[in-house]
């Protein structure tokens, strides 16, 4: 399986400052020296970048770029690669972003979270209204096409309202791709939305995101056309890719590998990889039903759904047909689409669908997906139900 995916991660450090931070500074040598002393898995070069992990914006653009060089080095970047960075209102401006863009950052997330002064302090957020305000001015007037925003509901004390508002004033900015996540801290000490507020929460976006024309490409992704994001579409389509970073996690040519969660595990992780000292065996590949149950949760958080026939191929007809059967009853419910190989649905009665072996004047299923939203909104349920047949 080829890499063309890499992500970096920046957790540490924990500062406001924007400029030349020694720490920021230091770890990003490090960094260098992780992907220097990285051994490269296969040819192709890297199509994508994505700097998250943390609040990348904080990092200069100097340094963006000597990373983005050092990866241009070690595993070569394609002509077009899609470099993403994950940035947060008030941690940059106009200037900074200019300078990003200009060492080929080409899309940016933009971390907003709520468009209500009272909930951005309540879940801790160290910007407000105003600095979203000038954040999304900022990505706007830069030229920059392809930018996301990032939503949360379900956060203390949020009601329909503050969500539908923050829905419309998202639109409104008109980015080309949107992330709603569904908070799963619960530990605030403080009221949440029920289950039931959260289930219309997510209906809410689904529907008023739809409306304005967004793409509901997977459970928490909305996009215009063609503005997928190509970084994670490889964790969904279950792709290698590189990851460097503290507490990152790679998974190449079927090995997950994950690096340490604290500086100085880490620090020592990068020396040993340096000194050839490091025994990738200690992260073995997982087993085929644990391959499985990673191809089958990953493709059913997408629209396109699992492809019934490959996961036949590579891991047993009898997987496949379980899991096609569990989720006979939902598809009756609704929950659970079937579609044949042109990816037309199929009737939920079963009257003019089939699975291999049975009747020949029925189309067989050759695709499965979750319906939205109220399959998605059992997504949790079905995926588990799916790894009962798998791993009983």
């Amino acid at each position: 399986m080829g890499l063309g995916d890499c992500r970096c991660h920046f957790t540490p450090p924990t500062t406001t400052a924007t400029t030349d931070d020694p720490r920021i500074t230091s770890y990003v040598h490090l960094l260098l020296r992780e992907i220097s002393a990285t051994p490269p898995a296969s040819d192709p070069p890297l199509q994508t970048v994505f700097f998250g992990g943390g609040t990348p914006s904080l990092v200069p653009p100097r340094l963006v770029s000597s990373i983005l060089d050092a990866l241009r080095v070690k595993f070569g970047l394609s002509a077009l690669p899609e470099v993403s960075i994950e940035m947060d209102p008030g941690t940059f401006g106009a200037e900074k972003l200019r300078e990003l863009i200009g060492v080929g950052v080409n899309r940016v997330s933009l971390g907003v979270q709520a468009f209500q002064e009272d909930l951005l302090r309540s879940c801790g957020r160290a910007h407000g209204i105003r600095e979203v305000e000038e954040a999304i001015e900022i990505v706007r007037s830069s030229g920059l096409e392809n930018w996301s925003m990032d939503l949360i509901s379900s956060l203390p004390h949020q009601t329909l309202g503050m969500w539908e508002e923050s829905l419309r004033r998202a639109v409104d900015a008109r980015p080309t791709h949107l992330s709603v996540y569904d908070l799963q801290v619960h530990s605030w000490g403080v009221p949440l939305p029920s289950e039931t507020e959260s289930a219309c929460f997510y209906r809410t976006a689904s529907e008023a995101l739809s409306s304005a024309g967004y793409d509901h490409y997977e459970i928490s992704s909305y996009c215009r056309d063609g503005f997928m994001c190509k970084h994670n579409l490889a964790y969904w389509q279950n792709r290698s890719f590189y990851a460097f970073g503290l507490g990152s996690a790679s998974y190449v040519n079927g090995i997950r590998f994950s690096r340490p969660r604290s500086m100085r595990e880490y620090t020592r992780y990068v020396e040993k990889l340096e000194g050839g000292a490091l025994d990738r065996l200690e992260n073995r590949a997982g087993d085929v039903r644990d391959r499985a149950m990673d191809v089958v949760m990953l493709s059913l958080r997408t629209a396109g759904g699992l492809d019934v026939r490959r996961l036949g191929r590579e891991f047993g007809e009898g997987i496949a047909l379980g899991v096609c059967e569990a989720f006979r009853p939902y598809v009756d419910s609704g929950h659970v689409v079937v579609m044949d190989d042109e990816r037309r649905p199929l009737l939920p009665s079963g009257d003019d669908w089939r699975l291999s072996g049975e009747g020949e004047n029925r189309r067989e299923v050759a695709f499965i997906r979750l319906s939205d939203p109220d399959g998605f909104l059992l997504s949790n349920e079905l995926i588990s139900i799916a790894f009962g047949v798998i791993s009983p």
